[in-house]
């Protein structure tokens, strides 16, 4: 069925963040632009989304208001590092893990996950638990960190100690020396805390999909690192499962943001949620998609991954379900994209218009000028032809 093209369409824009590159509030803006430009007389309304990473305290405070807290924590190198926390206007905290421990925060060729740590998450939920904060959502995703969460869990009270009641360093390498986990410093106030993971991971904590066969590399690691990180996973898996007596190391998503995901659920008792699921009500997108005319989405690179579950996915699979018709735009589309993604999306634009490199390509004032005028070119197809067709 065709929608026809009416003097003030309603365009709703809800694409990822350009990872790198531009925030999900930037590309929504870059679009909004380029359509502007052809169509000033359009409504156009921007709606940051996330997938728990970058750009998910600044989707949430847009949808729901709020604040975002300033504050300085322990990077994931050890080193104080300038953070941040959303507040919203219920009491809930809203904390993104990268903030703290993100691999933005640790130059090229610094990264190496066996010495990174979590800490700086713990010291952001002690501080918001200051504010009196007792609902936390934390979303997962960019992290140079591969400690099983044991950092966070450190900077809220535990202590994790080796065969000779030494306290271990809170970092990846360190896993396969605790031999016991003391609990008496623990923050009281946890104990009537409900926490919210949000990430769109599904690997486990160890094995050939799990946090270090899947991630460690991408983060500096180099084979032996990964063998031994890899034996310190197993290792702290099998300690936590006797001290907690539940085994939370198959849980799908625990080894999201190198098992930080992991130490949540098993010792915080975090509930793991898709993105979607979280974020989707918050962000009120139904009521959004049904107000709309036409959904424009997508993200940095449309691929497989994208087809599994990705939120561009989520939002075609939505705004299908109210027969809006949904057009895609990234930064790179990836062969299989096209079979796999157009059963729910109408049409993918990548948005380079000539050869370019990717580094010259994640310039962000690159990026925006080819949003734009793709974004553009878009609306100038659908004024030509009069309509827009949807499958």
């Amino acid at each position: 069925m065709g929608i026809f093209v009416q003097q003030n369409m309603h365009i709703l824009i809800a694409i990822d963040s350009f990872k790198g590159c531009l925030s999900s509030m930037e590309v929504a803006a870059a679009v909004a632009a380029g359509i502007k430009e052809v169509a000033p007389q359009f409504t156009v309304t921007p709606v940051p989304v996330a997938d728990g990473g970058e750009g998910t305290v600044e989707a949430v405070l847009f949808a729901t208001g709020g604040q975002q807290v300033f504050t300085r924590v322990t990077g994931p190198l050890g080193r104080p590092v300038a953070a941040f926390y959303g507040l919203l206007p219920d009491g809930t905290a809203v904390i993104e893990m990268a903030a703290a421990a993100g691999l933005a925060l640790v130059p090229a060729d610094q990264r190496q996950p066996a010495q990174t740590t979590t800490y700086g998450v713990g010291e952001l939920i002690g501080q918001a638990l200051a504010k009196g904060c007792r609902r936390f959502i934390i979303g997962l995703g960019g992290s140079a960190t591969n400690d099983a969460g044991i950092g966070m869990l450190a900077a809220l009270g535990w202590h994790f100690l080796d065969k000779n009641g030494q306290p271990v360093e809170p970092v990846g390498a360190a896993l396969r020396h605790i031999d016991r986990i003391d609990e008496q410093n623990v923050l009281p106030e946890l104990a009537s805390c409900r926490f919210t993971v949000v990430n769109d991971v599904t690997n486990p904590l160890t094995g050939p999909a799990g946090a270090t066969h899947t991630f460690a590399a991408q983060k500096g690691a180099d084979p032996v690192t990964i063998a031994q990180l890899e034996e310190g996973m197993l290792h702290f898996a099998g300690l936590v499962a006797s001290h907690t007596g539940s085994d939370k190391a198959h849980l799908p998503g625990s080894g999201a943001a190198g098992g930080l995901s992991f130490a949540l659920a098993a010792f915080l008792q975090a509930q793991l949620q898709p993105a979607a699921e979280v974020l989707f009500p918050l962000l009120k997108m139904e009521e959004k998609i049904q107000a709309a005319d036409l959904v424009i989405t997508g993200e940095g690179r449309l691929d497989s991954q994208t087809a599994n579950g990705k939120l561009a996915w989520q939002i075609a699979r939505m705004a299908h379900q109210h027969q809006k018709p949904v057009i895609a735009l990234a930064g790179e589309i990836a062969p299989e994209a096209y079979d796999l993604l157009h059963p729910d999306l109408d049409a993918l634009f990548a948005i380079a218009n000539g050869p370019l490199s990717r580094q010259e390509a994640m310039q962000p004032a690159v990026a925006r000028q080819l949003l734009s005028r793709q974004a553009g070119e878009i609306i100038r197809l659908i004024q030509t032809t009069g309509k827009i067709i949807s499958t």
